[in-house]
């Protein structure tokens, strides 16, 4: 079963959702609450999906998905008129209210996308993120160590891991 993330601003929103996903076997999912918690949770954990509200009290939820890695995908729920305001064609919409099926139907869309795309970094952000950890063994860390140190990095500073890597090596 595929690991979700269900981030609402309202936290009953997000339980009944995930309720729905968990009872129907479509999915595992972490509770978020904010923006924030969602990056750090995708970082920690490669979480490639996320179903969530339109905005949370730290920001939209579409500029939460510039900050995402790749790999990670979103289902935007939402009444129609604020559906209408996300500009990105790759985020998936559903209108709220929806029914189980409407959501269930919406999730596997959601599941179906990020299985279509694998999990993988580009070979230039693959390099990258070596180089950096490289960099850090010099300074006596183990590769764990040095790995560990720019996820902090990176969940720190709300940036990808790669972008990490390039503070890494510009900064030290």
């Amino acid at each position: 079963m595929e690991k979700v993330i269900v981030a609402f601003a309202g936290p009953q929103n997000g339980k009944r959702i995930r309720e729905i996903l968990e009872r129907s076997g479509t999915a595992t999912c972490l509770l978020c609450t904010s923006a924030d918690q969602v990056r750090r949770t995708v970082h920690e954990q490669q979480v490639p999906a996320v179903v969530c509200g339109y905005k949370f009290a730290d920001g939209p939820a579409e500029l939460l998905y510039e900050d995402l890695p790749s790999y990670c995908h979103m289902l935007i729920v939402a009444s129609q008129s604020l559906l209408d305001l996300v500009q990105n064609p790759e985020i998936l919409r559903l209108s709220a209210p929806a029914s189980r099926s409407e959501l269930l139907s919406a999730v596997e869309d959601l599941l179906a996308q990020v299985q279509a795309q694998p999990l993988r970094r580009s070979q230039t952000e693959r390099d990258l993120i070596a180089r950096a950890k490289a960099k850090l063994m010099t300074e006596g860390l183990t590769e764990e160590e040095a790995h560990r140190a720019l996820q902090k990095k990176s969940m720190a500073a709300g940036v990808k891991l790669a972008q990490a890597a390039r503070m890494v090596l510009a900064y030290r």
